[in-house]
């Protein structure tokens, strides 16, 4: 199945690794119809006995993932409307925090915004050199606050505010593993390829009762996140109505078709 016809591609694996690769043109953003399919595709992989592993990925090279799609949050014109789009990405990170199955996630390029949301949620994440980190909500007038509890989770709070502030700047991806967002990094994207290659197939040979085991303690502390994440997504969706978010949106397409 071509990425480039398709959002989402899943590949299964006789050995037992499920692959999920997510594709957007638009630097692999996410709108609501993606954040579906990409929650839909994690819930059945996870449910799906013959998955021991799965593997987390986008098509592509450059960004792993750009985060909420700016497209669709310009054309939110209520808190209803906005809620449900955030509600979204909690829905994908509930799916991966509920997933019977460890998820490694492979990041191959820039993560910005949902995106880093996305590598936080994942049980294990390795990442190459290319892998910078930004979280640029506040530049657009909302905030973090859906990912934010998977991100502190990884990388505690000290540094959850300074990614959070420094919200022009990208982080390095030798910074999110100091941090602890990535458990690895590679020089390229083919050694990154091969290491998640040899982990996902040793992981796969593992006892299947002790990985569902260890992901409920991984999880551990996070039975409450669903009702956290609804208030958090309501919050950003009355946000993005804000005259600051919306002229920070349309000076941004107004830049962008310069």
């Amino acid at each position: 199945m071509s990425a480039e016809n398709e959002n989402i591609y899943v590949t299964n694996e006789p050995d037992g690794v499920t692959t999920i690769c997510f594709y957007h043109p638009a630097q692999n953003s996410l709108p609501s119809a993606l954040l579906k399919q990409l929650a839909d595709a994690i819930f059945n992989a996870g449910n799906d006995p013959e998955t021991k592993v799965i593997i987390l990925k986008s098509a592509g090279d450059r960004t792993f993932c750009a985060g909420a799609s700016f497209d669709e949050l310009l054309q939110i014109k209520d808190r209803e409307t906005g809620a449900l789009f955030f509600e979204g990405f909690s829905n994908v990170i509930s799916a991966c925090r509920k997933c019977p199955k460890i998820i490694i996630a492979r990041v191959q390029g820039k993560a910005v915004g949902g995106g880093v949301g996305l590598a936080a949620a994942a049980d294990y994440c390795l990442a190459s050199e290319a892998a910078s980190i930004k979280l640029s909500e506040l530049t657009i007038g909302i905030g973090p606050f859906v990912i934010a509890p998977a991100v502190i989770r990884k990388i505690g709070l000290s540094a959850f505010s300074q990614l959070t502030i420094r919200a022009s700047d990208f982080q390095t991806a030798q910074w999110a593993k100091q941090n602890g967002l990535y458990n690895e990094v590679y020089e390229d994207t083919p050694s990154l390829d091969g290491a998640v290659y040899e982990l996902t197939q040793k992981i796969a040979s593992y006892n299947p009762a002790a990985l569902t085991g260890l992901k409920q303690i991984l999880w551990e502390g996070t039975a409450d996140w669903d009702d956290l994440l609804k208030q958090r997504a309501a919050i950003s969706g009355e946000l993005v109505l804000s005259e600051f978010t919306q002229r920070a949106l349309h000076s941004f397409f107004k830049d962008r078709s310069k």
